[in-house]
């Protein structure tokens, strides 16, 4: 028999949690609007064509690995650039803008020879998103910056070694300790919220999610935290095996702002997947950021979808009620995120149905 949806669980935070130290207005405005998320950070670096010196820069000039294509390194040798980028979707009509970082931890960096700079690297990809969030924000349009825990190169749920189901290249407390460590760096840079994206492995969420719970206890000051998955193929699952539903109910005790999935197959192939988790998830709001369909080397941006077609396909889903945060992930440009916000702007946002989790987002 299938369990009911939507079941009280078991409180794990007091009845009364302190409020949200940053990003305070967030809650309201997603009862109020649909929220819009900014498009892809990696499709846009792409399209300016950079060389190894880009990455290098100055400081780098003799690392021993290659550096092209780390493009977390790029808020300490190209700033300026990250911040062009912050700009252009800010100018699009973006309320939220995710920091430059998410391969900035230090599991991730291994390959570049670069562990040691996560923290930095997180600082100053917050500083970077909060500099231009703050020069666009105004009392009637609020912007936040999003701070970015990508999923990293490695799962702890499943084996790198085909003849070994039980091997695993990273455990739960290295997993844990190197999103802390990336946390702390964007809480520093003065990031409004967490956003655990792009998740593939429910357990490497959870590393992330005991990891902000520890340091937000730690220093007193509570960040809202959206979590957001990713469903892999066309069997309605992320890599690790779970379907949506599934994903929903091992995260829901983190109480998230909002839950979602981004990236993955598109919006045109993401519909009953989403369908199916504003469906379950009716305590707390929705997010969705998809690819811009399937990829295309042929295309500019590497994949099918033109602004048009992905704000055609964003708007059926709010029409159908299933959004509360609406934006896009790999191949989506400024202009996508402005024809996305254009058309979803003329719809209500998700209702909640369950006041389970209202104390979390109380205004």
């Amino acid at each position: 028999m299938d369990a009911p949806t939507n079941t009280p669980i078991p409180a794990a935070r007091p009845a009364k949690p302190f409020p949200y130290a940053r990003a305070a207005a967030l809650p309201a405005l997603l009862r109020t609007r649909i929220v819009i998320i900014d498009g892809a950070m990696g499709t846009m670096i792409q399209q300016h064509k950079l060389g190894e010196a880009d990455f290098r820069g100055a400081r780098f000039a003799g690392h021993p690995k290659d550096l092209k294509g780390n493009n977390d390194l790029l808020v300490l040798t190209r700033p300026d650039l990250v911040a062009a980028i912050h700009e252009e979707y800010l100018k699009a009509g973006a309320d939220l803008v995710e920091t430059n970082t998410f391969g900035a931890t230090s599991i991730a960096q291994e390959d570049y020879g670069l562990a040691h700079l996560a923290r930095e690297m997180n600082e100053a990809a917050a500083r970077i998103a909060r500099t231009a969030a703050d020069r666009h924000s105004t009392p009637d349009k609020p912007r936040f910056v999003a701070g970015t825990l990508g999923p990293t190169p490695r799962t702890a749920s499943i084996s790198p070694d085909v003849n070994d189901p039980g091997a695993r290249n990273v455990s739960f407390d290295q997993l844990r300790d190197a999103y802390r460590e990336q946390a702390q760096g964007l809480m520093d840079g003065g990031c409004d919220l967490f956003l655990v994206e792009t998740i593939f492995d429910t357990l490497n969420a959870k590393a992330a999610i005991f990891a902000l719970d520890e340091l937000m206890e730690e220093r007193g000051e509570r960040l809202p935290v959206i979590i957001s998955g990713t469903v892999t193929d066309a069997s309605g699952r992320i890599l690790s095996g779970q379907t949506v539903e599934a994903f929903w109910h091992s995260v829901r005790h983190a109480r998230p702002l909002a839950v979602g999935l981004n990236c993955a197959l598109g919006a045109a192939l993401m519909r009953p997947y989403i369908e199916e988790l504003a469906r379950v998830a009716g305590d707390t709001f929705v997010s969705c950021y998809p690819n811009a369909g399937l990829p295309n080397p042929m295309s500019e941006t590497g994949f099918d979808e033109t602004p048009p077609v992905t704000g055609a396909l964003m708007e059926d889903f709010a029409k159908a009620g299933f959004l509360n945060l609406a934006g896009g992930c790999c191949g989506t440009t400024p202009a996508h995120i402005a024809e996305i916000a254009r058309r979803v702007s003329a719809y209500r946002p998700r209702g909640l149905r369950d006041p389970l989790f209202t104390p979390l987002v109380a205004d």
